[in-house]
């Protein structure tokens, strides 16, 4: 398929508090675009504060995708984020619209664009057994070291008290002797759309102190009261409290730490997953970088997206 044959669409990514929000309103305002969120976790409904997620108010009457879409006590993979996500973007060209995805979940983008396979891998009943097993003699904490130690980018996401989870990732690196992104990017890379990747970028220490503000303004906000309230509702050892803001209030709530503690930890894990999330995404030649330390230069980038709407 010619390029010219393939539908267009705008993609921000940059770091957690670099400006992708707005950048992405006033984009669909200028171009008549509908936002499709490229974030794992703002699919959790009742997980607003902690996630970033546009309020209603700051979506200016823009239409978006893949909010709230989830309860917190369910899974949510790369699979079923590739499903939705390329559903979403014939929907909202079909009704002449230009798809804008923002986000940050670096995978879960790149799924959604290139032509990746997922295999319906059926399982290991066997090694499954054996792990069980060696969980109800070694314990769960030994079972979370060893997919730490074969496969970290899981284990980021997963709570060691799932054991379930832990299990199945570990039986996919059994299996198939490769972690799920290593064989995502094992595969052929074909761009499925004629797509603009807008990067965003900032000067690290202003980053950084822009992530530690937002932080505090999400406290002051009501964070800890909505983390609060997910482990007064039970859930526990869920992929959602993984999430950063989460897993850090969790702790709190649990007595293993003080909450300026946990606090200091969030800000800490957040600079840590931003700096993760620019090495993610500098390394994908396709993405047209703007420094924004200055401002969020919307005419700059506007212009770029106009010659990509003329091709």
């Amino acid at each position: 398929m010619s390029a010219a044959a393939k539908q267009k669409v705008i993609v921000i990514v940059g770091p957690t508090a670099v400006g992708k929000t707005k950048l992405s309103i006033e984009l669909a305002k200028m171009f008549n675009g509908e936002i499709i969120s490229g974030d794992s976790m703002q699919v959790y409904k009742g997980m607003d504060i902690g996630t970033a997620k546009v309020t209603k108010e700051e979506q200016e009457g823009i239409p978006h995708y893949m909010l709230d879409i989830k309860e917190p006590q369910e899974s949510f993979s790369v699979a079923e984020f590739q499903t939705r996500v390329r559903e979403h973007i014939a929907d909202i060209a079909g009704r002449g619209k230009l798809p804008i995805i923002v986000g940050g979940t670096g995978l879960y983008i790149q799924a959604a664009l290139y032509d990746y396979q997922f295999t319906k891998n059926r399982g290991d009943q066997e090694y499954r057994e054996k792990m069980e097993a060696f969980v109800a003699s070694e314990g769960g904490d030994a079972l979370f070291e060893r997919l730490k130690q074969v496969d970290p980018e899981s284990a980021s996401r997963i709570h060691p008290n799932n054991i379930r989870r832990v299990i199945r990732a570990l039986e996919i690196f059994e299996t198939t002797g490769r972690t799920m992104s290593e064989s995502l990017e094992a595969q052929a890379h074909e761009l499925l759309y004629d797509a603009l990747f807008i990067g965003l970028t900032m000067e690290r220490e202003k980053l950084y102190k822009r992530i530690d503000m937002r932080v505090d303004m999400m406290m002051k906000q009501g964070l800890l009261e909505e983390v609060s309230h997910l482990y007064e509702t039970g859930i526990r050892d869920c992929q959602s409290i993984q999430a950063i803001g989460y897993k850090e209030l969790y702790a709190y709530l649990e007595n293993r730490i003080s909450l300026k503690e946990a606090v200091n930890v969030l800000k800490t894990n957040s600079r840590r997953y931003a700096k993760r999330q620019l090495t993610w995404f500098r390394n994908k030649e396709h993405v047209m970088w703007f420094d924004v330390t200055e401002g969020p230069k919307i005419q700059e980038i506007s212009h770029k997206v106009e010659g990509l709407l003329k091709l």
